[in-house]
């Protein structure tokens, strides 16, 4: 893995006149309690929102890309909503994670690094539980500069096109997955786009990665689903995330508990924190 921990520059104001914005993709395809909710959540954000969708939506700018759900199609969502957008500085936002607002305090030191909140937990929905373990890094809880972005996926859409990847019929061939999908995280394997590098940093309070029946990626809610085995595992129940009731959020009654739960479940005595 590429990249190292950052601080980071943090508080309320931007330096020079910098400004941020949303970038939101969806393919439309999942329970409507989650899509209403996280939108309603980054709406809160005050942040300007340019979303592209494969149907139309009320939400922010919005753009209707016509294509098949998949990665191809992904990757041209994320290159049109950043040519709409005109922050200095963009957050990537996907339909299924819900964003704390402290994850959007972050203001990228290098315009030249690609930047991943490493705060988050992965809800294994509609479990009673959740997972985190070190280096867990995501596209959705990714932010850059918008230049740097941009260019990083017109190269990466160029590529796309050159080995004709748009018409194998969706499946993924080996080249791409050595890329793979979070910038900078890879920079041997993806100097055919460039090479730059990525750093990290740590929200004050963590972001949920719901893992539903319909994410477009395995759930890795369990040790079994890990070629390699995690450091630092960990696995607690959701009403013991900081900064989070989702119970009270997803209407679940308070002694709701599934039977489902994973091989390793190490409960952390944390602090828990309602906004």
């Amino acid at each position: 893995m590429a990249g190292k921990e950052t601080v980071g520059v943090l508080g309320f104001g931007l330096k020079n006149k910098m400004t941020k914005g949303i970038i939101y993709y969806t393919h439309n395809e999942l329970d409507k309690n989650i899509f209403e909710l996280v939108q309603k959540r980054l709406k809160k954000m005050k942040l300007p929102i340019v979303s592209c969708s494969l149907q139309p939506i009320n939400f922010g700018k919005n753009i209707v890309f016509q294509g098949k759900p998949g990665p191809v199609t992904m990757t041209k969502q994320i290159l049109t909503a950043l040519e709409h957008s005109n922050a200095d500085i963009v957050f990537f936002c996907e339909h299924d994670v819900l964003y704390h607002k402290s994850h959007f305090d972050f203001i990228p030191p290098d315009k030249e690094l690609f930047y991943y909140n490493l705060n988050t937990w992965r809800w294994s929905y509609p479990d009673d539980y959740a997972i985190t373990y070190d280096k867990l890094t995501s596209l959705s809880n990714m932010c850059a500069y918008r230049k740097l972005a941009l260019d990083h996926y017109w190269k990466r859409w160029k590529l796309i096109k050159k080995k004709e990847w748009d018409s194998e019929n969706g499946r993924e061939p080996y080249w791409i997955r050595r890329l793979g999908y979070e910038p900078g995280t890879k920079s041997k394997r993806q100097e055919l786009i460039e090479n730059k590098g990525c750093s990290f940093w740590r929200s004050i309070y963590p972001n949920i990665d719901l893992r539903h029946n319909k994410t477009m990626t395995r759930r890795k809610c369990t040790l079994n689903e890990f070629k390699h085995q995690p450091d630092n595992w960990q696995a607690i129940g959701i009403d013991q995330i900081p900064g989070w009731h989702l119970k009270k959020l997803f209407n679940l009654p308070w002694n709701y508990q599934s039977s489902s739960l994973p091989e390793m479940r190490c409960f952390s005595k944390i602090q828990l924190k309602i906004f």
